[in-house]
This record gives C-alpha cells, structure tokens and sequence, in this order.
C-alpha cells in the first residue's frame, strides 16, 4: 500500500464522516438558532428551553436519515474490505 492509497483511504474516510454527520449537526443547528432567535424577539431567557426542542429534532432527524447513514457507512466498509482483499 503505498501513499496515494492511503490519502484516499483518510480523505474517504472523512468524507464519509462528514456525510453521515452533516445532516443531524445541521438539524441541531437550525433548531438552536430558532429558537435562540425567539428567545431574543421574546426576551425569555430560560437556558434550558433549548434542550428539549434539540433532542427532539434531532431524534426526528437520526429517524429519517439513518437509512441514508447506513448506506454511506456500509459502501465505505465495503470499499476498505475490497482494499484489504486487494493487498494480498
């Protein structure tokens, strides 16, 4: 195996990282920053009223993008098994 291979493997690897994170982190994001803005428009500055919106949503999202997770980490397997068979 020599470099070039192994960059691919790392810049795969964080690709697919950045896949199957990317859409929860952003859901997380957007509700924060919802509800952080009506927190500001409201002047209701309860610190907790965040968290269960969040988790909620969030939750939501691992619900309806987990089977596009999955897909993207079971190719990914796929793909570092066939490089292993490929050493040999």
């Amino acid at each position: 195996m020599n470099e070039e291979e192994i960059i691919d493997i790392a810049r795969r690897a964080i690709l697919v990282t950045i896949e199957v994170s990317a859409p929860v982190m952003l859901v997380g994001l957007v509700v924060g920053v919802s509800i952080a803005l009506l927190q500001a428009l409201t002047q209701i500055q309860e610190i907790t009223l965040v968290f269960v919106p969040k988790i909620i949503a969030i939750m939501l999202a691992l619900f309806v993008f987990l089977p596009g997770m999955t897909a993207a980490l079971i190719g990914f397997t796929q793909f570092l098994a066939d490089e292993i068979i490929a050493l040999d």
